[in-house]
């Protein structure tokens, strides 16, 4: 999947010349955290979150109190020349930028321009949903030898019991370098005789690891 298919395309923006006051309204009207700021040109200058804000202005600030202060051009505040993406990047791509340089947003840029904004909650919520985790249903993991060919074999189990397969995910065994662990996410309540024929075919189920079923 591409940014292009998950980002926010309607997005808020301040230029550096709007103060503390107004990006404090933008913030609590619209429910978000960040702002990206933007010159007259509309390119991206820097970015606003709420916590810039809350650093910048002290705890017990109430109206009436240090107007001078809420007066404060962003442009003061902002994390100036933000780290930024593409609407073609692909979506583990940008989740990586997110981890290494622990940021919560990031402005999407083509032809110069702002076109959409990711932010961690947007990359959270497509993993949900990528992985049917929001769909009623139950996960069964199978530790299974690193070859080629496997899902393939695992998968007929699913296939002959006409189960719905929601997602498949595919981790490192930290344990034995030589295996893979597969988390399949299955449109069913009761996995049971899934979970048999998947043991009688020789893998290893390790959850859900029922009483009364050998491993």
């Amino acid at each position: 999947m591409i940014v292009e298919q998950m980002m926010n395309k309607n997005v808020l923006t301040f230029l550096p010349s709007n103060t503390i006051k107004e990006a404090i309204t933008l913030l609590r009207e619209n429910k978000i955290r960040h702002i990206p700021i933007v010159n007259e040109q509309g390119k991206v200058v820097g970015v606003v979150t709420d916590r810039d804000i809350k650093e910048a202005t002290p705890s017990n600030l109430t109206d009436g109190q240090n107007h001078e202060l809420l007066e404060t051009p962003l442009e003061e505040i902002m994390t100036k020349n933000p780290v930024i993406g593409h609407p073609l990047d692909f979506v583990e791509e940008v989740a990586t930028i997110f981890y290494d340089q622990q940021i919560g947003c990031l402005p999407i840029i083509s032809g110069g321009k702002l076109v959409g904004i990711v932010t961690e909650t947007d990359l959270l919520y497509k993993y949900i949903e990528l992985t049917g985790a929001h769909q009623p249903g139950s996960q069964i993991e199978v530790r299974v030898p690193n070859k080629a060919g496997i899902l393939f074999e695992v998968s007929k189990v699913f296939h002959d019991h006409h189960a719905n397969v929601l997602s498949v995910l595919v981790y490192p065994d930290l344990q034995h370098e030589s295996n893979k662990i597969l988390v399949f996410r299955v449109h069913t309540m009761n996995p049971l005789e899934i979970i048999e024929d998947i043991r009688k075919e020789g893998f290893d189920v390790l959850w859900p690891n029922m009483p009364g079923m050998t491993t």
